[in-house]
């Protein structure tokens, strides 16, 4: 019997912070897309996710530099 006097109030303190731990949960919005990752899983990667309007400016490419392996060099052969 004596023994429930420690159960109890260990069952409380438990159930009190699994409660408090979904209210967390709930607060910072880990239950408000459900469906997205399901979904996100069938797109393709390679297509682009934003739109060329939408995309920010970035700066314009160089030209390729050479391929070091490119046969204009000793081989070493």
């Amino acid at each position: 019997m004596t023994i429930l006097y420690l159960l109890i109030p260990l069952a409380v303190g438990l159930m009190i912070v699994a409660a408090a731990f979904f209210l967390w949960t709930v607060r910072t919005g880990q239950y408000d897309d459900l469906e997205g990752p399901a979904h996100r899983i069938l797109m393709d990667d390679d297509d682009p996710m934003i739109p060329e309007n939408a995309r920010p400016k970035t700066i314009k490419k160089q030209e390729a530099s050479p391929d070091p392996r490119s046969d204009d060099g000793p081989t070493g052969e």
